[in-house]
């Protein structure tokens, strides 16, 4: 099992009157289910009818709640702009709302054993209480655990950026999986290729596998031993929501399924190069369709 950490929270696209399920997160354990490999959501959900919602949303795709919690404050949300290349974009009304209210005494005393990993990142590691929360979790669990983490960097969300900069850090140190977008990559080291950022997380952090993805052009990864280009197969775009999402899932799957995915994690060059390539199949998959509809393995053409 995966857990996941961090917000659950609702899309407004466009203006739109019609709110969608999301916050990278809630999609990243939703898409682990719809992919077969088990998953479970850490964070604070709200009791309103949005909070019902994205909690039945988990449930029927067989998300574990256990370890999720609920409060009365108002759901998390997110106003997303899509431009006529089915770019997203994002501001977030988080004040007083439910996600960032998790604290460190509303997470379990340990673990259940089966929770081979954890995954943390976006709004989780920038909204306080939830931040500190989530960086002390990584702290307890990684040496016993796999850490996955994806910075998702909201830039605009970010007031004090040297502090957020110096929690992201401290988490990556303790990392298995780094997975990073190119404008992540922008942000941590502006001057940096991705193929230096790679190289400077495995040198400088316990991360075994650093992968970027490129948009359009597909995705990098790298180990100590490998490095990939992968192209990103062509779809009509609808919108990239949920994309980075879906591909990090991925990724996770085709590790799980050939029973990879621990702290010792190693791949070869061929095994780099497929994960990557089936990562970046479910996120084009994701892009054909509107909102984070991470598609089911079995609507994928693996072909």
């Amino acid at each position: 099992m995966i857990a996941v950490c961090g917000e659950a929270l609702m899309d407004v696209v466009n203006g739109t009157q019609t709110a969608l399920p999301g916050g990278g997160p809630f999609n990243t354990a939703r898409a682990l289910a719809r992919l077969g490999v088990p998953s479970a959501f850490i964070g604070r959900l709200s009791s309103d009818p949005f909070g019902v919602e994205l909690r039945q949303c988990l449930a029927s795709e067989g998300v574990d709640l256990s370890m999720a919690v609920v409060g009365p404050e108002p759901t998390t949300v997110a106003l997303a702009e899509v431009d006529e290349a089915g770019i997203a974009s994002y501001r977030f009304k988080f004040k007083g709302t439910s996600a960032p209210n998790l604290t460190a005494d509303m997470l379990p005393a340990r673990l259940p054993v089966e929770v081979q990993a954890l995954h943390v990142g976006s709004l989780g590691l920038l909204l306080e209480p939830m931040a500190a929360t989530l960086s002390g979790l990584v702290r307890r669990e990684a040496a016993g655990r796999a850490i996955v983490v994806d910075p998702n960097i909201r830039a605009s969300t970010i007031d004090d950026p040297r502090a957020y900069r110096r929690r992201l850090e401290s988490v990556i140190a303790l990392s298995t999986i780094v997975k990073a977008s190119e404008s992540d990559v922008a942000w941590l080291a502006p001057t940096a290729s991705v193929e230096d950022f790679a190289a400077s997380v495995l040198r400088e952090s316990s991360a075994r596998l650093v992968a970027v993805t490129l948009g359009a052009a597909g995705a990098f990864g790298a180990t100590v031993s490998a490095r990939a280009h992968v192209a990103a197969p062509q779809v009509a775009v609808v919108d990239t929501i949920g994309a980075g999402d879906a591909f990090g899932a991925a990724l996770l799957v085709w590790l799980c399924d050939r029973g990879l995915l621990d702290k010792d994690l190693s791949l070869g060059p061929g095994e780099l190069e497929n994960a990557l390539a089936f990562a970046c199949l479910v996120a084009s998959a994701t892009c054909a369709r509107a909102g984070a509809d991470t598609p089911r393995r079995t609507e994928l053409n693996l072909a």
